[in-house]
């Protein structure tokens, strides 16, 4: 289908890819793996003719049809349910050739286009859209809601659906579970294993990787290498590759070092001086084996907390919410030392939620939260990355936190999260996603926390970055409450589940691989009855049975009284929130509007910029909390309309 030969590839003077070759036949899914900043994404950008090469050739077949993720979304008036559907590039076309052919009156291209569509099966694309957009969490009742309406975190998943509604032939994913909660990314696994098209895929998530993909296409050291099988297979291969190869390193090595003390004995001997002489010239022609690298520089534990309380945190008949919007109610949860916690649930169901609570970042509506007095938490989420002072070095940002800290003592602990040399001197404005995530990971270390709140701590982590905190987690002294689309972290971390759904929050008696299974029967219970219940309904109706109708039309219309009561406050809720967000909106837009002028930048207006980025940032997480209010308000209507 494509392929790479002798491939080379630079970012600046920095190689990323060196006489690399590769060759992807059609119907793989294939993983490409490889640590942060190796050059997977731009990769991407080359099979898809966004860069090319510096030396070598890139094969792919005229006329491929090839999905992605977009990483920019037009800021479009349109309904998302419109901005998913024009991923059908095909189905547009023969709809813009229906228009076309009515206003010229043609009958014969009518009849062509009509039947096209029919092909396309076209009368059933909405609700292959809506299908996919309820899969990646949103809501019915958002599917009207123009596309600029949505922040950042959203519009990706809207460019998510828009791919996989594509007709394409290859599909190119790059981190398509970031953003996405667990029951979501059970979704998508199901979707991609379905999905016609061959696949590509960059994540850093292991348990997705060996769900969908059937090779893994590792890029390490500038190079390519496929292996066939999931990720658990190329890790195992990858072992004992390594192996090999330092055996056969150490062989070659002390073969090098024999030939080598020949020489430094009889070079000076002209009866030796010939010998010598070949066994030099043996040494340069004998292949040096790389050595195995130590690649993971990024090691860290947590320290001992200084006190365990029990409990530490108890709540009883918690209401939680925003504004006049329940989104929790009845939430009775004890945490002690030691409890390892992880929730699962669907989007907005309110997971994040209940972390805030927990964190002291929200308020609750009614019942009783006792925190310990010696309680010390440490939080993370994923609007923290903002709040990093991107002025502030990694190094200002530790001493801030103990100023009594000496320059190398900071520098060895900043080295455990792999900030070396100079970097622990540069500017947060100078880093990547996934280096302010270990940051933020750091700075919640020193601070000596007992209870450890984790709200998608892997995004921007790649995988060997995942298991370090993998390992640290398995260490902590501690409890812990982990939001995680990272199945392989869950499992590895978490002895109890606790299911967020429904306005409730109950324990989930089971581990993740039952909580799965559950979730797939429950969605097939779902369609059968769905199914069956209409079917029995004709049948009661057309077998005669004595119906009251009259009453049964009074009992309608008195549900569906009741029903719009309940609905109103949350119908007001949406009105308030729709108007909050627009608000909002338009006052990031003015804010970043300022801060692209060049003209700011041009005098001594220091002071005035960090005014504008900080504003910036508080406008982002606004805007995202309000989002979230707005889904979960939403769901909670649809959950009224269905009930």
């Amino acid at each position: 289908m494509l392929s790479l030969t002798r491939v080379t590839m630079r970012r600046g003077p920095r190689p990323l890819l060196e006489e690399a070759s590769f060759t992807m036949q059609p119907g793989w899914r294939v993983g490409l793996i490889g640590r942060n900043g190796s050059g997977k994404s731009s990769l991407f950008a080359l099979l898809l003719g966004e860069l090319s090469p510096d030396a070598g050739d890139v094969l792919v077949p005229r006329g491929l049809e090839i999905a992605s993720v977009a990483q920019q979304t037009p800021d479009s008036e349109a309904p998302i349910l419109d901005f998913v559907l024009d991923g059908d590039h095909a189905l547009r076309a023969a709809e813009h050739a229906l228009a076309a052919a009515d206003a010229a009156g043609d009958g014969i291209a009518i009849a062509e286009a009509h039947a096209r569509l029919d092909t396309l099966d076209a009368w059933a694309a909405p609700s292959r859209a809506a299908t996919l957009l309820a899969g990646l969490g949103f809501p019915a009742a958002s599917h009207a809601r123009p596309v600029n309406s949505f922040s950042g975190g959203w519009r990706m998943r809207l460019n998510l659906a828009r791919a996989l509604l594509c007709r394409a032939d290859l599909l190119l994913l790059d981190e398509p579970t970031n953003h996405l909660d667990l029951d979501a990314v059970l979704w998508l696994q199901q979707v991609l294993r379905q999905h016609p098209a061959t696949l590509l895929v960059i994540s850093h998530d292991r348990d997705f990787l060996d769900a969908v993909t059937t090779h893994t296409l590792h890029l390490d050291h500038c190079q390519l290498e496929l292996y066939t099988g999931h990720y658990s297979a190329f890790e195992q291969q990858r072992a004992e590759k390594l192996r090999l190869q330092a055996a056969r390193h150490a062989t070659q090595q002390r073969r090098i070092a024999e030939l080598q003390s020949y020489v430094d004995r009889f070079r000076a001997k002209a009866t030796k001086a010939r010998q010598a002489q070949s066994r030099l010239k043996m040494i340069e022609r004998i292949e040096q084996v790389a050595p195995v690298h130590a690649d993971s520089g990024f090691t860290f534990s947590f320290h001992a907390p200084d006190r365990l309380p029990s409990p530490m945190l108890r709540a009883r008949g918690m209401r939680i919410g925003y504004g006049d919007t329940v989104v929790l109610d009845g939430v009775n949860l004890d945490i002690e030392p030691g409890d390892r916690l992880g929730l699962v649930g669907p989007n907005g169901a309110g997971k994040s939620t209940l972390v805030k609570l927990l964190a002291d970042e929200l308020g609750a509506m009614d019942g009783e939260l006792h925190r310990d007095r010696h309680l010390n938490i440490g939080y993370f989420a994923q609007h923290q990355l903002e709040q990093l002072d991107i002025a502030a070095t990694p190094y200002t940002h530790l001493v801030r936190l103990d100023p009594a800290l000496g320059e190398q003592a900071a520098r060895d602990y900043l080295g455990g999260f792999a900030f070396h040399g100079q970097r622990v001197f540069e500017p947060v404005r100078d880093f990547s996603g996934g280096e302010r995530a270990r940051l933020a990971l750091a700075l919640l270390v020193w601070r000596r926390p007992n209870l450890l709140l984790l709200d998608e701590p892997t995004n921007h982590l790649d995988l060997e970055m995942r298991h370090a905190l993998e390992m640290a987690l398995a260490d902590f002294d501690g409890a812990m409450v982990l939001v995680t689309h990272d199945r392989h972290l869950m499992r590895a971390t978490c002895d109890t589940l606790w299911r967020v759904a429904d306005g409730g929050v109950m324990r989930f008696d089971g581990d993740l691989d039952a909580y799965g299974r559950w979730l797939l029967s429950r969605e097939s219970t779902a369609a059968a009855g769905d199914g069956g219940s209409g079917a029995g309904a004709d049948a009661d109706v057309s077998s005669g049975d004595a119906v009251d109708v009259r009453g049964n039309a009074r009992a309608r219309r008195q549900e569906a009284a009741a029903r719009r009561e309940r609905e109103r406050p949350l119908r007001a809720a949406l009105k308030r929130l729709d108007t909050k967000l627009a608000r909002v909106s338009a006052e990031l837009v003015e804010v970043e509007r300022a801060l692209a002028d060049p003209g700011l930048y041009a005098g001594d207006e220091g002071e005035g910029v960090q005014d504008l980025l900080r504003e910036q940032g508080r406008l982002r997480q606004a805007l995202e909390s309000t989002e979230a209010e707005w889904l979960e308000a939403a769901e909670a209507l649809e959950q009224y309309g269905s009930g």
